[in-house]
């Protein structure tokens, strides 16, 4: 009996997935061909076209690592795929800013827990999504960084602590902005809310890094708060 309950709650998924397909037509966020059932967000053409880093398999210091020398010490950096102009990567995140897919930040953010789930960066005391602006969370209805972060957080077991840090000043877009006006941008943006343990190790997650200049900010007011705290970055994609 069990077997055959199985069986039919089978059957009833696959019709139901059909007839969800055929009423509300996925399509890919890149080449907007066509999804089949088994494909999400991306047709298996745009997914297996972006460029990965394959920063977690290198021996020596990337150019992640290298962008912070000099500026604020990190632990342990990774970003899964490179972004560009015209990607995959860049419609990937520009669905996810700006098009409410919720969902997709989660998925996401499983799918890089899943990539790293050897790496030393997923052993960390608790993790830190990106704070945005109160009046930026309202008009997006979330904030993208902290889905990612959910989606890490159920696949390694590891809390979030979205309320660790806030971010006070409304900044404007850093899309035109060079290097020098990216942290101009954001210098004294976040504020730490609470008295942090000594020799805690947390992990800064973000949708993309390009010059670092907001992420070294954070770091700044969490190391305002407790010096001796470790930090590790991961972002979905980083800027050649």
């Amino acid at each position: 009996m069990a077997t055959y309950i199985r069986k039919l709650g089978l059957v009833l998924k696959n019709y139901t997935d059909g007839l969800g397909h055929m009423l509300f037509t996925n399509v890919c966020l890149h080449c907007n061909k066509e999804l089949i059932s088994a494909e999400r967000y991306l047709c298996w053409l745009c997914w297996e076209g972006m460029e990965r880093t394959y920063f977690e398999l290198q021996v020596e210091p990337t150019k992640l690592d290298q962008l912070f020398w000099s500026r604020t010490k990190i632990k342990h950096t990774c970003a899964l795929y490179f972004y560009a102009k015209g990607s995959a990567s860049q419609s990937l995140i520009r669905a996810l800013k700006y098009d409410f897919k919720a969902p997709l930040g989660i998925y996401l953010g499983t799918h890089m827990a899943k990539q790293l789930s050897t790496h030393p960066i997923r052993h960390v005391d608790a993790i830190l999504p990106v704070p945005i602006h109160p009046k930026k969370k309202f008009a997006r209805g979330y904030n993208q960084s902290e889905l990612l972060a959910r989606g890490l957080a159920k696949e390694w077991k590891v809390p979030v602590w979205s309320y660790l840090v806030r971010k006070e000043k409304h900044t404007r877009s850093q899309t035109t902005n060079d290097r020098f006006g990216r942290w101009d941008n954001v210098q004294q943006t976040f504020k730490s809310l609470r008295n942090l343990p000594k020799e805690l190790h947390i992990l800064i997650v973000d949708d993309v890094i390009t010059t670092g200049a907001t992420l070294e900010s954070l770091v700044c007011a969490i190391r305002d708060s407790e010096p001796s705290v470790q930090i590790s970055l991961l972002s979905f994609a980083f800027t050649k």
